[in-house]
C-alpha cells in the first residue's frame, strides 16, 4: 500500500533515499525532504508491506503528467519487482497522467513499459 508522506516518517524516509545513488550526505537528504514538505507540486510516498516500509518512490506533478523523482527499495528486498509494483500503484493513483522520467529515473521507467506490454 502506498503511503502519502507524513513528517512522523521523515527519519524512514530519509534512510530509503539514502539507499539511491548519489548524494547521500544528511544535509543533502534534509534537502530534499524539505523540498517534498514546502513544495505541493512534489509528492513523497512509502510503500508498506505489512508493517515495515519498505520502498519510496517521489514524484512531481504537472498539469497531464508527473515526473519520477525519486525511487528507492530497501535492499532487502530488491529484485523482487517492488519498483515495478511502486510505479503501478502511481499510474493507478493518476490515471490519465502519464509518468516522464529523469535522466535518473528514465531507464527504470521504460523496463517497467516493457514489462507491461510483454503482459499483454
Amino acid at each position: 500500500m502506498l503511503v502519502r508522506y507524513k513528517k512522523a516518517n521523515e527519519k524512514i524516509a530519509m534512510g530509503l533515499l539514502s539507499y539511491m545513488p548519489g548524494e547521500k550526505t544528511v544535509k543533502k537528504l534534509q534537502e530534499l525532504i524539505q523540498q517534498y514538505e514546502t513544495d505541493d507540486r512534489w509528492q513523497l510516498y512509502l510503500l508498506k508491506k505489512e508493517d515495515d516500509f519498505i520502498g519510496l518512490v517521489g514524484v512531481e506533478m504537472g498539469e497531464d503528467d508527473y515526473t519520477l523523482q525519486h525511487l528507492s527499495v530497501n535492499p532487502s528486498f530488491r529484485s523482487e519487482g517492488i519498483g515495478k509494483e511502486m510505479v503501478k500503484k502511481l499510474q493507478a493513483l493518476f490515471p490519465g497522467k502519464e509518468c516522464l522520467g529523469t535522466e535518473e529515473t528514465e531507464s527504470f521507467i521504460q523496463k517497467c513499459k516493457e514489462t507491461e506490454e510483454g503482459a499483454d
